[in-house]
């Protein structure tokens, strides 16, 4: 039962991580390139695209943090693994729990940050977005870098437990 549910929500998060970075950073390119073709061509410059570029950026950077749990590709030194081969399961473990730690720090300070930028009602200079909808991403990288690491968690221990029934 509890596989079924993390194979869902494994296949609700991939779609929207996928597509939305797929829009984004499509939307940027596209910005970018209007705004370099009128730089160069018309001696006119777009000041909206390079803040949406950056606010791209920013937004691909957390939802890529997202997809590195679930590829099993976040940094990590693998050294003392190579060197203890007995030690790589534990280390697993205490690097996904690591991750967890900071997920959960994701979704408090997130939070606590997005919450500052609700009462203080901030806005980006140029397109005049409410900065809370930047930072709200926030708390929305730590909740699905959480369910990643229980995704990759239950993944390792069905793993183990496969390993074990074979010995």
């Amino acid at each position: 039962m509890f596989g079924k549910i993390l194979n869902f929500l494994d296949k609700v998060l991939t779609f929207f991580e996928e597509w939305t970075l797929f829009i984004s950073v499509l939307v940027a390119l596209v910005a970018l390139f209007f705004n370099v073709i009128l730089r160069y061509g018309f001696n006119y410059s777009l000041a909206w695209s390079e803040e949406l570029v950056r606010e791209v950026i920013i937004y691909t950077t957390f939802i890529g943090c997202v997809a590195a749990v679930k590829n099993r590709s976040l940094i990590k030194i693998d050294a003392s693994v190579q060197i203890f081969p007995k030690l790589k399961v534990p280390l697993t473990f205490f690097s996904n729990f690591v991750v967890m730690i900071f997920a959960f720090m994701m979704i408090y300070y997130g939070w606590l940050i997005a919450a500052l930028q609700v009462r203080t009602q901030q806005k980006t200079i140029i397109m005049q977005i409410p900065l809370v909808y930047l930072y709200s991403i926030l708390p929305l990288m730590g909740v699905l870098m959480l369910i990643r690491v229980i995704q990759v968690f239950y993944e390792d221990i069905q793993e183990q437990l496969a390993k074990k029934a074979q010995d």
